[in-house]
């Protein structure tokens, strides 16, 4: 199973410096989108037992240098958003992030049973 989705917007990042209202509603608003995509992409509840792994592959908006533990933490409000749409807890969620040379904006996820090794969510 794979979706696309946009890339967290920048008041979800932990080096942002802005009211925590302001950063509840970006959070919000991204855990809905994301929620929505992941609906639209077909996936929904998952019966598999045990973890799921999230193959994340991050194509950063431009070329600056980012952190890729900060990318995890702002892509938060988007995982949240996706367990909502499979109806599980996000706590069986794990991940293995992927930072992208490419410029592209987007977060790529491919939803697997096992940890069956890396192949990207292309």
């Amino acid at each position: 199973m794979n979706v696309t989705l946009p890339w967290p917007p920048k008041d979800l990042s932990p080096n942002s410096r802005i009211h925590w209202s302001r950063r509840s509603k970006a959070a919000k608003s991204y855990r809905r989108a994301c929620h929505v995509l992941t609906l639209e992409a077909g996936i929904r509840g998952v019966d598999w037992e045990g973890d799921i792994h999230l193959w994340i592959d991050f194509y950063p908006p431009d070329r600056r240098h980012r952190d890729d533990d900060n990318m995890i933490a702002a892509f938060k409000a988007g995982r949240d958003g996706m367990a909502d749409a499979m109806g599980l807890d996000d706590k069986r969620f794990r991940i293995h992030p992927y930072v992208k040379d490419e410029i592209g904006g987007m977060v790529k996820i491919r939803i697997t049973p096992g940890p069956e090794g890396y192949r990207s969510a292309q």
